[in-house]
């Protein structure tokens, strides 16, 4: 059975030195947070990881953004700060999740660790 199919919604920020994303729940609570501060960030962010897709936009490869890169854009290394700054300045996205099928059974065949002597 397929998993990992669902819809997932990220905010992506073009900067001028590179592109960065970061996961939240969904539009409608970014929407409720940009209203009403008083609202947890941890409310309306997924991961408080932020990414970087070294300026291929916001469907490049996700790394985890370096303490320089965040630095160099926004003038702080202070995660919080800077998922604020791409919270109210970025663009939301809703992407569909592609499918990821799974093993079902380990034990099966050659799938297994076989034990050496």
């Amino acid at each position: 059975m397929p998993r990992g199919n669902g819809p997932v919604t990220k905010v992506f920020y073009k900067g001028s030195t590179d592109d960065f994303i970061v996961f939240i729940e969904s539009p409608e609570e970014l929407a409720k947070w940009k209203e009403d501060k008083s609202i947890p960030l941890a409310e309306v962010v997924n991961s408080f990881k932020i990414m970087v897709t070294h300026k291929h936009g916001a469907q490049g490869q996700l790394d985890g953004a370096s303490n320089a890169s965040l630095e160099n854009e926004f003038g702080t290394s202070n995660e919080d700060e800077v998922i604020k700054k791409i919270l109210e300045q970025g663009q939301p996205q809703i992407i569909q999740n592609p499918e990821r099928g799974g093993d079902r059974n380990e034990t099966m065949g050659p799938r297994q660790g076989h034990p050496t002597a």
